[in-house]
């Protein structure tokens, strides 16, 4: 796979948004017809947020047979870039730190994935207060934190996935808190008895955990300390009680990234991105496939991944022979949202005092001013800080009930030149930089 960092304009057959599992499928299925394949992932190295530092370390073997697979002189990867604006049919603008990259294409793959969702509560700003996969990952990326006290909450098997890495790698793990309700997580183990693979996933994981206390229909009420967190306080029913604790990693569950759908006007409903059964979305010659879709795990991801590069590059028969898995795998992903759906309490735990909008500092309180979102940015500047509202909006929607503004360019935060650049293209001129090599 040839890397390209500067801010060249390229061209290709079929250009995919996101280089994790779903992307990378993409990229090698589409690749047995199309000539050339372009990939843009915001991460430096491929692999996506589940794959990205094994690919640094050469661990993952699912990882390293994708990658092995693709061949290096037909696909460009463009590193380290955000794509901020479409300003035409076929047009792509990516942010690259060398500078901004026109992209073209014939036909459009977003694999843009998911992350974590945060619901506020007192505290949560605290330092050491973290999200479940960003811990994760800080742990990776080479946070020492062997013998500290860990107590993990939130929603979803990410919970049991983070805690395991961190008991292999020396943490101690004082708990889990999970707010789904029992007869739920009941329902959903039931469930893996027809999939002996993921039933097979679960016992390991239940080996592995040995020891760590797991609640269910348990939450955080709040994080507590002075300069960083200290405990957090979990309620279980009417029972209240705290945890001493040296790092709180919380997350409910997972939210696919809808930005950049948005922005091509591709049909959304339901907090993900609408396709039919071909992963074509409601626009000619775009497709979407994993978390984007719908959070539904790996499996689903590589299905849905292989099915749209089969469908953008042409080859019906091979989307076809992926059809009937994919469902199976479908049917599982509704199962996840059913089971780990936010219960109302959650709606209660932030006082009028507690933070939302942590970009620009703005309270709960100071939102329940306005009626509405666009007021309330307008007013406050809740979700305009450098996260564009990703991490304060689906907050601001369950507590309020207030649906996020039609996304517009730039999509996320970017620089001056990048600004620049797509005003001239989207005002039709600088068009030779569409075929400029």
């Amino acid at each position: 796979m040839a890397e390209r960092l500067m801010g060249d304009s390229v061209e290709s057959d079929i250009c995919i948004i996101g280089a994790g599992p779903a992307g990378l499928s993409a990229a090698v299925a589409a690749l047995e017809r199309a000539s050339s394949v372009t990939v843009v992932d915001e991460n430096v190295h491929p692999g996506g947020q589940i794959w990205r530092h094994d690919q640094i370390k050469g661990e993952n073997p699912e990882l390293r047979v994708l990658m092995n697979r693709l061949p290096r002189e037909r696909v460009n990867l463009i590193s380290s870039a955000t794509v901020i604006a479409a300003p035409a049919k076929g047009r792509l603008i990516a942010e690259t730190p060398h500078g901004a990259t026109p992209i073209s294409y014939q036909r459009l793959i977003l694999a843009t994935g998911a992350r974590e969702r945060f619901l506020p509560f007192p505290g949560w700003t605290l330092q050491n207060v973290t999200g479940v996969g960003g811990l994760q990952a800080l742990v990776k990326g080479g946070l020492k934190i062997a013998d500290q006290r860990i107590v993990i909450a939130g929603s979803g098997p990410l919970l049991l996935a983070v805690a395991a890495y961190l008991k292999q790698v020396g943490a101690r793990v004082v708990l889990i808190a999970e707010q789904a309700p029992r007869r739920r997580l009941i329902r959903f183990g039931l469930s893996l008895f027809s999939n002996p693979a993921r039933l097979g996933q679960a016992l390991t994981l239940k080996r592995q955990l040995s020891g760590i206390p797991y609640l269910t229909d348990c939450y955080p009420v709040a994080a507590d300390g002075e300069d960083k967190v200290r405990r957090v306080i979990l309620q279980q029913g009417a029972k209240i009680w705290q945890v001493e604790c040296d790092y709180f990693a919380c997350s409910f569950h997972l939210l696919p990234n809808l930005e950049l759908a948005s922005l091509l006007n591709c049909g959304i409903e339901a907090g993900r991105v609408v396709v039919d059964n071909s992963q074509r979305t409601s626009e000619p010659d775009i497709y979407s496939a994993g978390e984007a879709t719908g959070v539904g795990g790996l499996e689903l991801s590589i299905l849905e991944g292989r099915i749209a590069g089969y469908m953008a590059s042409g080859n019906l028969p091979g989307a076809a022979r992926l059809f009937r898995r994919r469902d199976r795998a479908r049917r599982f992903a509704r199962l996840l949202d059913q089971t780990f759906a936010s219960t109302a309490v959650l709606r209660e735990l932030p006082s009028d005092q507690t933070i939302v909008c942590r970009c620009e500092d703005v309270a709960l309180g100071s939102l329940r001013e306005h009626r509405s979102w666009k007021a309330a940015k307008l007013q406050s500047r809740c979700g305009m800080g450098p996260c564009q509202g990703r991490i304060c909006g689906p907050a601001v929607e369950m507590l309020l009930g207030w649906q996020p503004d039609s996304v517009r360019p730039p999509a996320l935060a970017a620089r001056l030149d990048t600004l620049l650049l797509t005003a001239e293209l989207a005002e039709g001129q600088n068009t030779q930089e569409w075929s400029k090599e």
